[in-house]
């Protein structure tokens, strides 16, 4: 697992990986947003989709992912299926 962190955004929680569910996820647009254990939403970009080939994520599907605090807010980094 590699994480990184941008100068400037502040990494939550340390770099803890949390569990959520894919609320939605607009393979066109590249982006979505993944509902925490918490019930709060979190943005996700399909840059930080840690897969090979075509980065995707299924409606519904849990994921694992460290948040960190964007320039916008919330937003989920380093997001993979569980193990």
């Amino acid at each position: 697992m590699r994480v990184v962190v941008i100068p400037g955004e502040e990494v939550v929680n340390g770099s803890e990986r949390e569990r959520g569910i894919v609320k939605w996820f607009n393979n066109a647009k590249g982006y979505g947003f993944i509902q925490r254990s918490t019930g709060e939403d979190v943005f996700v970009h399909f840059s930080a989709i840690d897969m090979t080939g075509y980065r995707t994520l299924d409606n519904g599907a849990e994921v694992e992912f460290v948040v960190k605090t964007g320039p916008k807010g919330l937003q989920a980094e380093n997001v993979s299926r569980p193990a």
